[in-house]
């Protein structure tokens, strides 16, 4: 018997990359193959890639570079966001033999089975032809306790700083009735917390059926097995008085959103083309916190746009610490070639971005503990995710609203649901005690 070929996968960015790297190992078991580990001999490796940022690219080009060496004779497919907007680029780096830009992951075993080793060959489409959204549909997640479930792909905001929507095209909705197909699947195989992401989450809307993401979470919510539903990253914009009163009451959904903020200085938010004020996000932040007990709130914020002074870095480190955030995902602005941001004078140096990324950082953990320690002594449930390594017998889970929490366990696997006490403070988690585990 002819042995099956070998499929490899590396998954750069997002969690909308994770669900479509999951689709398209899919498509290669059904096609006979045999899905490996990313550093194993394989006979095709897919990297799917992330252009964010520079360090994005980055390392997008080390692991092409990395699948070459394990097999160089190996067909190598590159795919994703740094594919669709440089491909040029890619096609000149030793060892690829197939570029693959967005709304094209659907065909790769087709296209990479008519591609010999010594090809180069590039299927990407333009911006204003990626009209329709790709259905890449995943049954499972392996080593995972949480579904990727992604409803909505592409972007038209056009921040000054942002290549994505360039990258994903337009904005386009999941039909919802496949939405409900797949995540009463991942209910069927023991899913109890769904993800539901997409490139611009808030922008959902299904018009062919008139729902919206209100409507597209209530249906989940009905969906038997799913005891928690936890969203992507959300633009405040969008975040309506409507939209909240909708969604307030649902108990499966879990009390922790992660609203971009990117600054909290108004200036700068302008020369950014983000279409809100500080006091608009402080307004939602608030609506919220009065709807929805025990809600977080967590964030990006970007160090180092082109003409930050000194003076719009202390607004925007003052707002910061006056939501109080659990967490903030902190980085340093990249110039991304082909965005207006890229021509801005007075860019900031390098040593600037890195003092004031780590002035956040260090606020970010204050602010974490500060709302860890609002959390001792109260029992919450948590879903158990993994083995915390160097710790033996200790397991880490997340409570609904994001908390980590350290846990010792026996004899319980990843993914069950058990109710804790929170006790203390470990670094970057709290500690927990458990009071039971949920039949």
């Amino acid at each position: 018997m002819k042995p099956k070929k070998k499929a490899a996968f590396i998954t750069l960015g997002c969690k909308v990359n994770i669900a479509e790297t999951e689709g398209m190992k899919l498509l290669f078991k059904k096609a006979g193959y045999d899905i490996v580990e990313a550093n194993e001999h394989a006979d095709v490796y897919v990297i799917n890639t992330c252009t964010v940022t520079g360090m994005g690219d980055k390392k997008s080009r080390q692991m092409i570079r990395r699948a070459h060496s394990l097999n160089p004779d190996a067909i190598i497919a590159v795919v994703g966001c740094f594919a669709q907007v440089s491909p040029e680029e890619i096609s000149k780096i030793e060892g690829v033999n197939l570029v693959l830009g967005n709304n094209m992951k659907h065909r790769i075993v087709e296209l990479v089975e008519n591609t010999q080793k010594d090809d180069i060959k590039q299927y990407v489409n333009e911006r204003k032809t990626l009209l329709e959204y790709e259905e890449l549909p995943v049954e499972t997640y392996i080593g995972h306790t949480r579904a990727f479930l992604k409803v909505q792909d592409g972007c038209d905001q056009f921040c000054s700083y942002c290549i994505i929507p360039y990258a994903r095209g337009p904005v386009r909705s999941r039909d919802i009735n496949d939405v409900l197909k797949e995540a009463k699947n991942f209910a069927s195989n023991g899913f109890k917390e769904i993800v539901l992401t997409g490139i611009h989450l808030t922008s959902y809307n299904d018009t062919k059926n008139n729902v919206n993401l209100s409507g597209l979470i209530k249906a989940v919510h009905n969906i038997e097995g799913i005891e928690r539903i936890r969203l992507g990253s959300l633009e405040p914009m969008h975040l309506t008085h409507e939209f909240i009163e909708e969604i307030k009451d649902l108990s499966k959904l879990c009390p922790h959103f992660h609203i971009s903020l990117q600054s909290g200085c108004g200036e700068t938010l302008k020369r950014m083309n983000r279409k809100y004020t500080p006091e608009d996000y402080r307004e939602i932040i608030k609506l919220i916190r009065e709807r929805i007990p025990d809600v977080t709130f967590t964030t990006d914020v970007m160090t180092g746009f082109p003409g930050e002074t000194d003076e719009e870095f202390a607004e925007s480190y003052q707002f910061c610490k006056e939501i109080g955030f659990l967490w903030i995902h902190v980085f340093k602005y990249s110039p991304r070639k082909g965005t207006a941001a890229a021509k801005f004078p007075d860019q900031v140096p390098p040593g600037i971005k890195e003092k004031r990324s780590k002035l956040l950082i260090e606020l970010a953990h204050q602010m974490r503990n500060k709302v860890f320690e609002k959390y001792i002594g109260r029992q919450a449930d948590i879903i158990l995710e993994q083995e915390i390594e160097g710790s033996p017998g200790d397991m880490e889970g997340l409570t609904s609203n994001y908390i980590p929490v350290a846990v010792k366990v026996n004899n319980i696997n990843p993914g069950e649901i058990i109710r804790v006490r929170l006790d203390s403070i470990e670094g970057e988690r709290m500690r927990g005690t458990i009071s039971y585990v949920k039949v």
